[in-house]
C-alpha cells in the first residue's frame, strides 16, 4: 500500500461500563472499505444466478459451468484493464479422475484465478481470498436440473470479484490471490488441486479466507432475521499437525491457539474495526457440523485457512430444487438474499486482506523465558523475514478469554512484562509505520 503518514482520521470513542474503548482506523484501508458496493454485488450474484446449472460436471459452454468461468475470467480481465497490468488472471485447468462417487468419470474442470502480484519482488508472501463457483440441486449428482446458487455459493464468488475490483487499484508488498474454485460441491475438487499444487510448489500462503454462503441474514425454521453477526469457523487441533507440534501444544496448553484460530481472532478485530453493524463470532469449529468447505485441503497441507459464513442459514433456499411448494418457494434464488448484509461480510473480508497484504511478514523463533521460576514473562523474538516493520506488540489474555485482551508497543525485540506465563497466554505480531499488524505468533518454550 502507497506509504502514507499513520493519523487518525477516524476516532470512535464508545463508553462501555468498565470504560473507554478507542478504535483506530488506518485512513487509507477505511477507503477501500468504503467502495464495497452492494449494488455491484447484486450483479454479479444475479448473474451468476442466471446460468441454468453451475454443476461441476455440466459442460455447456453457454448456460453452464463453462459459460460461468468465463464470465468470472472476464470481469477479472476487465479489472486488470485498470489496475496498469497488475492484475492477472486465468482459467487454471485440470482433470478429475472418476471416483465411482460424485465423479462418475474423468472431468475435465478448472479454477479461475487473478493474482495480484505484490509490490514487493522479495516478499513470497500470498493472501488467498476465494468462494467456490460450482452449484447444486438437492441430488448433488443432477448436472442439467437448473441450480441458481445463488447464495450457495455465488455470494462467495460475488464478494472475490469484488475485492478483487477495488484491491486491484492500490499497491500492497504482499500478493492477493482471488479464486473460484470448481467441485466444491463434488468433494472440494478445486481446493484439493490448488492446495496440493500450493504445497508442491512452497507457496508462502500467509491466509486462507475461504467464503461459502455469505448473502443471507434470515434463518428457516427459527425464523431468525439479524444482518449485524457472521461466522468465521477455525480449526482447534491442526489437521497438519506433526509430532512436534503436538508436543508444544500439549506442553504449552495452547489447543485454542492454532494458527487458524489466530487468523479468525485477526479477522474479528480488523473486521469490527473497520465494519459498522458487524460483530464477527468465533466458531471454535473447522466448518459446521459433521460438514466441509474449501478451506479444509488448505489446513490438511498445512496452511492457515478458515470459513467465512452467515450467522443464520435458511435450508428452504440450500441444496433444493427450485419449486413453489404449499405456497412455499424453494431453491437458492437471488431474491431471498440481502446485498447490504453481504456487503458487509465482504467489506469484513477487504479489510482483513488488505491490512496482511500491507503488513510485515510474522515475527520469527517466537520464544517464552522458561529457564527459571519468575512471576514475570520474558519474550524474545527476530524480526520478519518480510517488509518493513517500526515495532511490536506483545499481545496477553487471560486463559479463560477467547479474544486478545491487553497490546504492549515495543520497538525492540524482547520485552518483560509484570504479569506470570501460569495465569495469562501471549502472542506477538509485528506493526508497520501504517500501524498495520501481522498476524499473531504464539510463543515456544525456551529452555536453554
Amino acid at each position: 500500500m502507497r506509504h502514507i503518514l499513520f493519523f487518525l482520521t477516524a476516532l470512535t470513542l464508545t463508553f462501555p461500563v468498565f470504560g473507554q474503548q478507542m478504535v483506530i482506523r488506518n485512513p487509507e484501508i477505511s477507503q477501500l472499505v468504503k467502495q464495497v458496493n452492494a449494488d455491484s454485488l447484486k450483479k454479479y450474484t444475479e448473474v451468476l444466478a442466471s446460468f441454468k446449472s453451475r454443476h461441476t460436471l455440466n459442460q455447456d459452454a453457454k448456460d453452464g459451468m463453462i459459460a460461468a468461468q468465463n464470465y468470472v475470467k472476464a470481469k477479472f480481465s476487465e479489472f486488470s484493464s485498470k489496475s496498469n497490468g497488475r492484475l492477472t488472471s486465468m482459467i487454471d485447468e485440470f482433470v478429475v479422475p472418476s471416483d465411482g462417487r460424485r465423479i462418475v468419470a474423468d472431468a475435465k474442470v478448472g479454477n479461475v484465478i487473478a493474482t495480484l502480484q505484490g509490490t514487493n519482488p522479495q516478499d513470497p508472501r500470498m493472501i488467498l481470498v476465494s468462494g467456490h463457483l460450482d452449484s447444486r440441486n438437492k441430488d448433488v449428482m443432477d448436472a442439467i436440473g437448473a441450480s441458481p446458487g445463488a447464495n450457495d455459493d455465488g455470494s462467495g464468488v460475488a464478494l472475490v470479484l469484488e475485492l478483487a475490483r477495488i484491491l486491484s487499484q492500490t499497491e500492497f508488498p504482499a500478493t492477493l490471490v482471488f479464486v473460484a474454485f470448481t467441485g466444491e460441491e463434488q468433494g472440494l475438487k478445486g481446493a484439493t488441486y490448488l492446495a496440493d499444487k500450493a504445497k508442491a510448489a512452497s507457496w508462502k500462503i500467509e491466509a486462507v479466507l475461504n467464503n461459502d454462503i455469505v448473502g443471507n441474514s434470515n434463518s428457516s425454521e427459527t425464523n431468525i432475521s439479524n444482518n449485524t453477526v457472521m461466522r468465521v469457523f477455525s480449526e482447534t487441533i491442526p489437521l497438519a499437525e506433526d509430532e512436534r507440534g503436538a508436543n508444544i501444544r500439549r506442553s504449552i496448553n495452547s489447543d485454542n491457539d492454532s494458527p487458524s484460530r489466530q487468523l479468525a481472532r485477526y479477522i474479528k478485530e480488523v473486521g469490527e474495526r473497520y465494519v459498522d453493524q458487524m460483530e464477527v463470532k468465533l466458531i471454535y469449529r473447522n466448518d459446521r457440523f459433521l460438514r466441509g468447505g474449501d478451506q479444509t485441503p488448505f489446513m490438511k497441507n498445512g496452511f492457515t485457512a478458515v470459513r467465512m459464513s452467515e450467522m443464520n442459514e435458511n435450508f428452504l433456499h440450500q441444496h433444493e430444487n427450485v419449486r413453489v411448494e404449499n405456497g412455499v418457494q424453494y431453491g437458492d434464488l437471488p431474491e431471498f438474499m440481502d446485498f447490504e448484509y453481504l456487503r458487509k461480510v465482504a467489506a469484513v473480508n477487504l479489510a482483513s486482506a488488505a491490512s496482511l497484504a500491507d503488513a510485515p511478514g510474522m515475527p520469527q523463533d517466537v520464544r517464552i523465558d522458561v529457564r527459571g521460576l519468575s512471576n514475570s514473562t520474558s519474550l524474545i523474538w527476530k524480526a520478519p523475514l518480510h517488509g518493513k516493520t517500526k515495532g511490536y506488540y506483545v499481545l496477553m489474555r487471560e486463559t479463560s478469554s477467547s479474544m486478545w485482551e491487553k497490546k504492549f508497543y515495543t520497538e525492540e525485540t524482547s520485552l518483560k512484562l509484570p504479569y506470570s506465563k501460569d495465569n495469562y497466554f501471549f502472542a506477538v505480531q509485528a506493526v508497520s509505520e501504517q500501524g498495520t499488524e501481522s498476524l499473531p505468533v504464539i510463543p515456544s518454550p525456551l529452555t536453554r
